[in-house]
């Protein structure tokens, strides 16, 4: 158990180290506001990523061979991705220093609430899980329900300690920032994520 925990632990912390939209998010978020509200984007990915890893384990990816709720779920997330992309970039040029609303972008409860948003809204990603699974049991690395919990519960925490080391960087580097690096931070973020969300869209239809 403790190899498939360490396995997990390991890929937990590759997967989330790859530049994507929930990258961007926690980056931008922890940059300008702060350790918590980045912090809590991170909690809240690393939650998703072990729900959509369980899920992947339990063989929900055979769901997703059904075309017409792949194409629809992948519309929906590039979407989801478009709207959060459009609103940082918004956000990049509407706030000056005391013009933004504090109670709305600072308060972590609301950050956990957007990190959960966009990172579920990209449920294919149960496809990749259900390859890793795939993979992890051919190599016996989670060939029981014991090593397979052990297994999810080390992606989760890898995840976990990805993104609260990302958020606490890159709040460190945000404090030192002025206001024209921070604005440029929300734009570049926003078109990011923007293009990541186009980027779902394409290739969703392509697949159709």
């Amino acid at each position: 158990m403790l190899g498939a925990l360490l396995s997990g632990l390991g890929i937990g912390v590759l997967a989330a180290a790859q530049v994507g939209p929930i990258w961007l998010l926690c980056v931008r978020t922890s940059a300008r506001y702060g350790f918590r509200p980045g912090a809590a984007i991170g909690v809240a990915a690393s939650s998703v990523d072990l729900v959509y890893s369980l899920l992947g384990a339990l063989g929900a990816a055979a769901l997703l061979q059904f075309a017409p709720l792949r194409i629809g779920l992948g519309l929906l997330g590039g979407g989801v991705l478009v709207f959060l992309g459009a609103r940082t970039l918004r956000d990049a040029w509407r706030i000056r220093a005391g013009a933004e609303d504090e109670g709305e972008v600072v308060e972590p409860r609301k950050a956990l609430r957007t990190g959960l948003i966009a990172t579920a809204s990209n449920p294919l990603t149960i496809l990749t899980w259900g390859a890793v699974f795939s993979g992890a049991a051919v190599a016996d690395v989670a060939g029981t329900p014991a090593s397979a919990l052990a297994f999810v519960l080390g992606i989760g925490l890898g995840s976990l300690l990805l993104h609260l080391t990302l958020a606490g960087v890159a709040a460190a580097l945000g404090g030192r920032m002025g206001a024209t690096a921070l604005r440029w931070t929300d734009a570049l973020s926003g078109l990011g994520l923007i293009g990541f969300g186009a980027l779902i869209s394409v290739r969703t239809v392509q697949e159709a």
